[in-house]
């Protein structure tokens, strides 16, 4: 590659003209749009006192023309990653090293698997790797421990190896449409016991005067996004403890990418009591915050899976990512699939005892999933149990 190619960082996105960043991004996730983006920083979701400190990469070709990018952050913790590297940081703090901060390639709070690496089209065919190279040597000239690329494809995750990162295996479950007329014809594809299963839960989850509607665009109003950060927010006291989103973010969300947004809300005597935030993209309904006031039986799968299988069906979507975690949803039609990271790391002493410690998560990676692709709830597979 020419020398006239220039590589630089910036500490914001809208530094970036939005039209050149989504003309390496592409059309198909939303996640690296720069909309989805400059939401989190304009709502301070990032930024400031997060521990997320954008430093986005950028590599201009002779012209100027932007020809590559990256949503690049500066960690000083490892929170709302999703790929879990605390026993690493911990190793090396044993050993008197310094962990934090490091550098991270990925799409913040979002295990969205898609592209890290956004490059033109039209870009010569050598800049994605020496673009990789280039990612490696910012966090070199900036005395940083370790890069990581968290939910890359899997063709970037091939190129990262050969460019010397080490590669990590992850599980998420996804649903594939298969063709399907509509949900019946899915439950069609069931063996007989799943599909009383789920028929039972789809009817008990309605029960008590519970309604669904799916909301998208303009049909998405501020009392909606009020309903649905409560439950966002009920949700993540219950696990985390924190919220990583702040309600400045879902209003940015419903502006710059309404058309996207799948919202699955469920009603009850006239009041909102639980909901399902997706993002769509061109070929997948990506599943992201579920939340509700009190306990509904079934009205999590509902809201979250059946509902959002019915939507790929009649929009003729490919797949519905329902994100990680939860073996309860192979029943549900959403089987084992792997997750793609990549890290790099300064010193050698620990870059070697991680690469050991994937070399055997790997194998247990595949092995996981080839065990629990039995449990398939489809007719071609022989149920177990």
């Amino acid at each position: 590659m020419s020398d006239a190619w220039q590589l630089e960082t910036v500490g914001s996105i809208g530094a970036v003209d939005p039209a050149a960043w989504d003309a390496c991004a592409g059309a198909d996730n939303p996640f690296v749009s720069h909309a989805f983006l400059s939401a989190l920083e304009d709502s301070r979701s990032v930024g400031g006192r997060s521990g997320w400190l954008v430093h986005h990469a950028l590599l201009r070709d002779e012209s100027g023309r932007l020809a590559a990018c990256a949503p690049l952050y500066g960690k000083t913790h490892s929170y709302g990653e999703y790929v879990f590297d605390h026993a690493w940081a911990q190793a090396y703090d044993n050993v008197g090293g310094s962990y934090y901060p490091k550098l991270l390639c990925a799409v913040p709070f979002t295990p969205v698997p898609g592209p890290r690496l956004l490059v033109r089209p039209d870009a010569p065919p050598e800049v994605a790797g020496a673009f990789a190279t280039g990612l490696i040597e910012i966090a070199r000239r900036s005395g940083l421990s370790s890069l990581h690329i968290n939910f890359t494809t899997r063709a970037e995750w091939e190129l990262l190896g050969r460019a010397g990162f080490l590669q990590r295996l992850g599980q998420q479950f996804h649903w594939e449409n298969r063709g399907y007329a509509s949900f019946d014809d899915f439950l069609a594809a069931l063996s007989s016991r799943k599909r009383k299963q789920i028929r039972k839960e789809r009817q008990e989850a309605l029960a008590d005067g519970i309604s669904i509607r799916v909301l998208s665009g303009p049909e998405i109003g501020r009392k909606d996004w009020d309903a649905f950060f409560r439950f966002y927010m009920s949700t993540s006291d219950r696990k985390w403890g924190s919220a990583y989103l702040n309600r400045a973010f879902f209003d940015l969300l419903g502006e710059r990418l309404g058309d996207k947004v799948v919202l699955v809300m469920a009603e009850r005597n006239g009041r909102w009591i639980g909901g399902a935030l997706n993002l769509r993209g061109s070929d997948a309904l990506y599943g992201r915050n579920w939340g509700c006031d009190g306990e509904w039986r079934y009205l999590h799968f509902e809201a979250c899976y059946y509902q959002a299988i019915e939507y790929a069906i009649r929009h003729g979507i490919a797949r519905v990512e329902a994100g990680a975690q939860g073996t309860h949803k192979i029943q549900r039609g959403y089987l084992p699939v792997e997750t793609y990271s990549a890290h790099w790391f300064a010193d050698l002493r620990l870059a070697d005892g991680v690469a050991r410690f994937l070399e055997r998560e790997r194998e247990a990676v595949r092995m996981r999933n080839a065990e629990l692709e039995e449990f398939s709830p489809f007719k071609e597979t022989v149920e177990v149990g």
